[in-house]
Formats: structure tokens, sequence, C-alpha cells
């Protein structure tokens, strides 16, 4: 363990990296549990407040965030500093995208449906930078010799080829896919074999004249909704707990 952790994540400078995911997790998670807490009204917290203004830990997310970047900037890929800085950086960013809901929304929307987005952000970081660190890189080009690196024609083509392929799958309206695709050339091959989400900007262009086309992309979008929104709600809510239920309007 110890020689397969020097020769793939020492030596390659990923140390700081596996640092501040590593803190990054481990922040979400102990945030998580925090405000679950004090949600159901237990243990020592409380909410932060300064001069009736409730602080958000959003705040001092920002503020970790920047010394961490700006430090690891400063610092290089080795050495106490780079993983100190690594550390500090993957905290910040653990709170700021715990609640990336509310940056999105300009309104607090921790406990709400709108609150699983930040979730959703988080899992989706994990999994991206988790790829990186298994040896995976943006764009395909991975493991370049250096006879191969001088071929720029080649590099230059598969970043331009991938970068089409994340971008054809967004416009079917498959985000998760297009960001996966990026690290992961394949995944955009098959989102761009498959049919598009009705209502997306592929689906309005090449569909409007192929009725069964249309009729069959919002079949399918239907049957896999209905078939994976059960258990990505209840893994949401496992990771973030459940959201407030909605109450109707006018009372």
């Amino acid at each position: 363990m110890g020689h397969w952790l020097h020769r793939n994540i020492v030596e390659p400078g990923k140390l700081p990296l596996l640092l501040a995911l590593t803190a990054f997790v481990l922040t979400f998670v102990i945030t998580r549990v925090i405000t679950r807490l004090i949600r159901a009204g237990k243990g020592p917290f409380g909410n932060v407040s300064s001069g009736g203004v409730h602080i958000h830990h959003v705040v001092p997310g920002v503020v970790l965030t920047i010394v961490g970047g700006f430090g690891a900037v400063a610092s290089g890929r080795h050495g106490f500093g780079a993983g100190l800085c690594a550390v500090v950086f993957g905290m910040g960013a653990g709170l700021v995208l715990d609640e990336f809901a509310l940056i999105l929304h300009l309104d607090d929307v921790y406990w709400s449906e709108e609150g699983r987005k930040s979730v959703e952000v988080v899992v989706l970081t994990v999994a991206l930078v988790g790829l990186v660190l298994a040896g995976f890189s943006p764009f395909g080009v991975n493991d370049v010799s250096q006879g191969e690196a001088q071929d720029r024609g080649g590099v230059i083509s598969s970043v331009v080829v991938n970068f089409l392929f994340a971008m054809l799958v967004l416009l079917k309206g498959k985000t998760r896919m297009a960001i996966f695709s990026v690290i992961v050339p394949l995944v955009g091959l098959i989102g761009l074999i498959r049919l598009a989400r009705p209502g997306s900007p592929w689906a309005r262009r090449f569909y409007a004249r192929r009725p069964r086309a249309r009729a069959r992309a919002v079949l399918r979008a239907y049957h896999r909704d209905k078939r994976w929104s059960g258990p990505r709600r209840r893994f949401q809510d496992l990771i973030g707990g459940k959201p407030d239920p909605v109450r109707p309007v006018g009372r």
C-alpha cells in the first residue's frame, strides 16, 4: 500500500489533490451532521449570527478557499506548505459547495427541494476528482511519453474532439454525462449515440419534424426518470437530509 501510494500519488505530485479531496469530503460530512443536529434541536451546536444577520457557512468557506487557493499557487505541488494549503482549500470548497444551492438561487434553500442541488454538485465533484486521482486525465491525454508529447497535432486533435463530444452531449441535455465525458471520452460517445432529452437544444433542432424520434425521446426520459428518481432522492436524503415538506400556498 505504501509503495502504491508513493508511486501513484506522491511521485506524480498528486498528494495535495488527495489531501484536498479528503478534507473536502470530511468537511462536507461533518457540516451536514452538524446542520442536521441543529435542525433537530440536538447537541451543543447552533446557528451563527452577528447583528441579527445569519452567517451562512459559505462565508468562512469562501475565505478558506481563497487562502488555500492562493497559498497552493505560491507553494507548488510538494512540501508541507502545499499539503497544508490543499487541506485548507478542501475545507473551504466543502463549505462552499455544501451551500451551492444558496449561491445558485440567492436564497436560503438549504432544507428545500432546491437544496438537493448542493448534494448533487458535491457528489459530482468527488467523482470527478476521484477519477483524476485514479489516473484519468482531462480530454483523454494520459501517460503521454516525451516523444508523443512532441506531436502537438495529435494532442490538440484529441483535445478538440473530446471537447466537441462534451459540447454535443451537453446540447442533448445530459449535463452529468457531458461533464464526465471530459474525463472519460467513452461516456461522451455513449451520450452521442443515445437519444437527446426532451426540451434540449438538440431535440428542438433535430426532432421538430421527427415525431417518432420525439415520442421515443419523451418515453425514454419518462422511464429513466421514473426508474432513477426514487433511488436518487433516497441517496440524497441519506447524505444531505430530507427537505422540508412543501406547504400549500395560502396556508
